[in-house]
């Protein structure tokens, strides 16, 4: 996947600036190195870009191409996210080759995930379920489908389409029944801050109303003091020039689930962000992210 992204922004920029050298610079992360624990319990998915800031940093690299949902909510001192691509799918996608779609599953299926925020929310709806922890790159997640130990996955739908592979979708899980993580299906670069050359390149790939509606939703984390792999999902929308922001703090056992939204104008994303994150701190969310850090 990360090959993928990183070819997609060479294309997006070649395309604007024919007549640039790119080279990419291949890493592996500790994110990627690290197959048997889960997530939460390691770091989280800020695992997955440590790496690649630090040649940012010591100039190895000029751009990071990241999935905005692998991203914390604060970048370091000198760092900035500089675009965001157009956004693919945010939609969750249910795979399975024996049942149709979440609803079909029966009690006790085996369902795999390494989201919190996934499992917060299929719990709650679905407290039958057997939620197991899914580690390792989408191949090798489909192969442990395949291979029987499990009877259904959750993967990103981007992801999936992105790779080829979106004949393995059986369901879209629209928003509505599970909201997307914040920024999910966003590609987004990074960049130096006092890189001015390489930042007025990337200005060209940026994409208003991704923009937009992932600074409503990164706002509303970074209020939440939200890391990558706690129990919190955003999505927002813009029709008309008005954006709306919908987010959730869930307890990873799904028996609370905490919701909030707001709207306004798409240029006060980031007011409309801070609102709804608000609105879930005035109800508690904060004691359940309290308790998410401290197990």
């Amino acid at each position: 996947m990360a090959i993928w992204q990183a070819e997609y922004v060479r294309q997006q920029l070649l395309a604007a600036h024919e007549n640039l050298q790119i080279t990419l610079v291949k890493m592996s992360t500790q994110g990627d190195r690290i197959l048997d624990t889960p997530l939460a319990k390691i770091g989280g998915k800020g695992l997955f870009i440590k790496e690649l800031e630090s040649a940012l940093l010591n100039e190895t690299a000029d751009i990071a191409v990241h999935s905005t949902k692998d991203m914390p909510a604060e970048l370091p001192e000198n760092l900035q996210i500089t675009a965001y691509c157009k956004r693919a799918d945010p939609r969750d996608a249910f795979v399975s080759n024996h049942y149709k779609s979440l609803q079909d599953l029966p009690a006790e299926a085996r369902v795999g995930t390494s989201s919190l925020r996934r499992t917060c929310q299929l719990r709650a709806r679905f407290p039958g379920l057997k939620i197991l922890d899914l580690r390792g790159n989408v191949n090798t997640r489909l192969k442990k489908l395949d291979e029987g130990q499990y009877d259904a996955i959750i993967l990103a739908a981007a992801g999936l389409t992105r790779l080829g592979m979106a004949d393995r979708i059986t369901d879209y899980i629209e928003p509505t029944h599970c909201l997307p993580a914040v920024g999910q299906g966003a590609i987004c670069i990074e960049s130096r801050v006092d890189n001015q050359e390489i930042n007025t390149l990337l200005s060209t790939l940026q994409h208003p109303e991704t923009q937009f509606t992932v600074a409503a939703e990164r706002a509303m984390n970074s209020r939440l003091q939200g890391g990558c792999q706690v129990p919190i999902a955003g999505f927002a929308t813009i029709e008309n020039n008005i954006l709306s922001l919908r987010g959730l703090v869930g307890d990873p056992a799904g028996k609370v689930l905490l919701h909030a939204e707001a709207a306004g104008a798409r240029e006060d994303a980031i007011n409309i962000g801070v609102q709804v994150a608000d609105k879930l701190l005035d109800q508690g969310a904060g004691k359940i992210l309290e308790d998410v850090y401290n197990r």
